[in-house]
């Protein structure tokens, strides 16, 4: 008889961390689970770790290559048996009790994806600093359903909201499979965002509750860490990949939140495309993109408050933490393998 969850753990470089991600899966209230390691051709100890665990619920799949944590994450996703799928990145890890409870609202709300709250906790420390719905500023108190428009408007690159890209649905792995729906492995950062973008517009019921039950650990190696023109380009053409189905053309709504969202990614992309060559030194090439980029100096100029106040935080303190202030969010997208 199949599992009830198939727990996915993508995994690449975290011997420090998958052995809590592991073990917070295994240790759910609600038992009758599966959990499927993906490694994506670790260089450090990471596959030891995971083998090192002596349950019958428990399959370590090892790539000979680095393929991305999105090939790994469908390799899981084939070899799931269970009739939801529940995604733990390899440094995260679960309440012992967020399967149950959140299977348990699934089947109350005939959802095909349930989310719910995430605890942000930094590397090295014990207690959460926040949530995703107290970072957004949303009165949240109940459960309840998530339209593919509201979820596009509330989740706009850099700009407050509630960002539900971030969070960790259970999907259902009958309705995965009827609509052939996979991680797009062209996508290396962000990819949560989009194959819950897949699921919604295939008309997927998709439910959020407000209890925090999913703990996301920030550490180095996030996004506000690394170039942001990679992601910016994905998003770009992701966006207007799905602007071109029929279906979202039909929907003025829909268009209308996916226009603005390109227009905020291209906007950024024009801005990064100068900021990152001057943090490099690379006078030249940030002159030559100033000038093919004249939307940099509206941007700039939009945000010219925001850098002078993290610029006096900085030197009244020394901590450079400050400057990503405006990326508290994004910062949280880790960057994957």
């Amino acid at each position: 008889m199949n599992p009830k969850v198939s727990v996915i753990i993508p995994a690449y470089n975290t011997e420090a961390y998958i052995e809590k991600a592991i073990k917070s899966a295994l240790e759910q209230t609600l038992t009758d689970i599966e959990v499927i390691v993906v490694d994506d051709a670790s260089s450090d100890k990471t596959v030891e770790v995971a083998k090192s665990f002596i349950d019958e619920r428990l399959k370590v799949i090892v790539n000979q290559q680095n393929l991305g944590a999105a090939a790994a994450r469908n390799r899981a996703l084939r070899a799931a048996q269970g009739e939801w799928v529940a995604v733990l990145d390899s440094d995260d890890w679960y309440a012992l009790e967020r399967l149950e409870k959140l299977v348990s609202l699934a089947n109350e709300k005939n959802a095909d994806m349930i989310a719910d709250d995430i605890y942000f906790i930094n590397d090295g420390e014990t207690s959460p600093w926040s949530t995703l719905i107290q970072e957004s500023g949303e009165g949240i108190d109940k459960i309840f359903q998530v339209d593919i428009v509201y979820f596009i408007e509330t989740d706009i690159f850099g700009e407050p909201g509630l960002h539900l890209g971030l969070s960790k649905p259970l999907f259902k792995r009958e309705f995965l499979l009827q609509h052939g729906i996979e991680y797009d492995e062209d996508i290396r950062m962000g990819q949560d965002y989009w194959l819950d973008m897949k699921c919604l517009v295939k008309g997927a019921r998709f439910f959020v509750e407000p209890k925090p039950y999913y703990f996301y650990r920030s550490r180095p190696g996030s996004l506000v860490h690394q170039s942001r023109l990679p992601r910016l380009n994905q998003s770009c053409k992701a966006t207007n990949s799905f602007m071109q189905q029929e279906v979202v053309s039909k929907n003025p709504a829909l268009m209308r939140a996916l226009s603005y969202s390109l227009a905020v990614y291209k906007k950024n992309l024009a801005y990064f495309k100068v900021v990152e060559p001057l943090k490099e030194g690379k006078w030249l090439t940030a002159l030559t993109q100033m000038a093919k980029n004249p939307d940099f100096f509206y941007h700039f100029i939009s945000r010219i408050n925001k850098i002078i106040e993290r610029r006096i935080q900085y030197y009244m303190t020394k901590d450079k933490s400050v400057f990503h202030m405006s990326y508290n969010i994004q910062k949280k997208r880790k960057t994957t393998n």
